[in-house]
């Protein structure tokens, strides 16, 4: 179970679905990481994808779940 505080009113709680469960594994080296690993590439795959769309990257402030090093392009504000 991942308990994450993404700016929403509530909590999200993301659990691994049962047919990943002993295939992959979640770690927090921090309070701001996550560490999804396992045996199977594309299970790990599925899981990272999962937990990004809880949240993903707007695309202007760049707030939101993203892969480590991934680098949002952000987007103009209003003009005036």
């Amino acid at each position: 179970r991942l308990v994450c505080k993404l700016g929403y009113s509530h909590d999200v709680i993301y659990a691994v679905p049962q047919r990943f469960e002993g295939i992959v594994t979640l770690g927090m080296p921090s309070q701001t990481q996550v560490v999804v690993s396992g045996v199977d590439k594309a299970a790990v795959h599925d899981v990272a994808a999962q937990i990004r769309d809880l949240r993903r990257p707007e695309p202007y402030k760049g707030k939101g779940v993203r892969y480590a090093g991934e680098v949002i392009k952000l987007k103009a504000g209003k003009q005036k």
